[in-house]
């Protein structure tokens, strides 16, 4: 590799802004990659990112082109409100350690620079092809097994981090046009805030083990290497102990489309590809060659359960992001689709699972 790779612990003082985000990433890699030649960098500006700016910076002048790339990630406005940045490195740090996550190459002051895994994200087809869906499954099983140093809260995220999301949609959104959409589609904050106590209620008594999960596996966050019939998830903002189940039940609610545009909950997976995903999840998960339908049917009915607060928890978010965020990305709409397919199911759910 062209460079010496220096510890993870590397800070920068920079701050990459966004009317000048080449320029910034320059004064980083001077610091992390000192001999790479800024006239042989190649910059590619991911755009398919909604709370964060992605870029991949290659260095063009050596064979094995996978090491000599850097991602850049740049936070999103506000985005610290949601997240634990302290918490997120320690836990990238330590399943990275176990293989699980890439190496931080440095930190700076609102983001940081990785490694790069080779490969292609996941559609809405290649997310159910044979060859790699069981990969998937299998590689959850082993971030579940996962067990972090007793200074992490091992108490599932979800009711905490919820809660948290609650807390900052503002009682009034600064934008009119925005408050009256909200208004007119979701109600009110308080009719909100009521809905998830229901919810918790509901679930507060969910059997499902908890364990350390990734909590936001969208179908950008899992890289499938085809030459090396692997597959490796990315970006860990979100990771903390949780339900087992929640994790499954997020993955599978991220099948239905990669946009806003591309949404169809037509693709959602039926109980047969669940019943199967769970099969192979489990065999991995317990170490038992064929887990038993007791076994796999008591995941499956934990998932729909689930499913419920992954839809509500991704909607509340959408709403602080619609507040604060300053990405071109229609957040309004997209709290609108999670919150209004959480209503659409939650009684059939609600009354099958329950």
């Amino acid at each position: 590799m062209s460079g010496v790779r220096l510890c993870s612990d590397i800070y920068v003082s920079v701050k990459i802004e966004e009317k000048d985000l080449f320029g910034g990433i320059l004064q980083l890699l001077k610091k992390i990659r000192p001999d790479w030649n800024p006239t042989n960098i190649k910059f590619k500006l991911f755009t398919d990112g909604i709370t964060n700016k992605l870029v991949a910076c290659r260095l063009c002048t050596n064979v094995d082109e996978n090491n000599n790339v850097v991602l850049v990630r740049i936070y999103g406005n506000k985005t610290d409100l949601l997240i634990d940045r302290a918490a997120e490195i320690r836990n990238i740090k330590a399943l990275h350690a176990l293989g699980l996550a890439p190496e931080i190459y440095g930190i700076f002051e609102n983001g940081l620079a990785y490694q790069y895994y080779p490969g292609v994200c996941l559609n809405t087809e290649s997310v159910y092809d044979d060859k790699i869906w069981p990969l998937v499954a299998k590689q959850m099983a082993k971030m579940h097994k996962v067990k972090l140093g007793q200074e992490v809260n091992q108490e599932p995220v979800l009711w905490e981090k919820t809660e948290q999301f609650l807390s900052l949609i503002p009682e009034r959104f600064t934008d009119e046009n925005k408050q009256k959409r909200f208004v007119n589609s979701l109600g009110s904050v308080t009719k909100l805030r009521i809905e998830f106590e229901r919810l918790k209620s509901h679930l507060a008594k969910a059997e499902s083990p908890v364990v350390f999960a990734h909590n936001d596996l969208v179908l950008g966050n899992v890289i499938y290497d085809q030459s090396e019939g692997t597959v490796a998830f990315i970006d860990y903002e979100y990771a903390a102990y949780n339900y087992q189940a929640y994790d499954i039940a997020n993955h599978f609610n991220e099948y239905v489309g990669l946009t806003i545009e591309d949404i169809d909950y037509n693709r959602y997976p039926n109980k047969d590809f669940q019943e199967k995903w769970i099969r192979v999840y489990l065999a991995e998960y317990t170490q038992t060659e064929t887990p038993s339908e007791s076994e796999i049917l008591k995941v499956y009915k934990e998932v729909q359960r689930l499913t419920l607060a992954s839809h509500f928890s991704w909607g509340v978010w959408s709403l602080v992001q619609y507040e604060h965020s300053t990405i071109d990305f229609d957040f309004g709409r997209y709290a609108e689709i999670r919150l209004h397919r959480y209503y659409e199911i939650k009684d059939k759910i609600l009354k099958e699972f329950s």
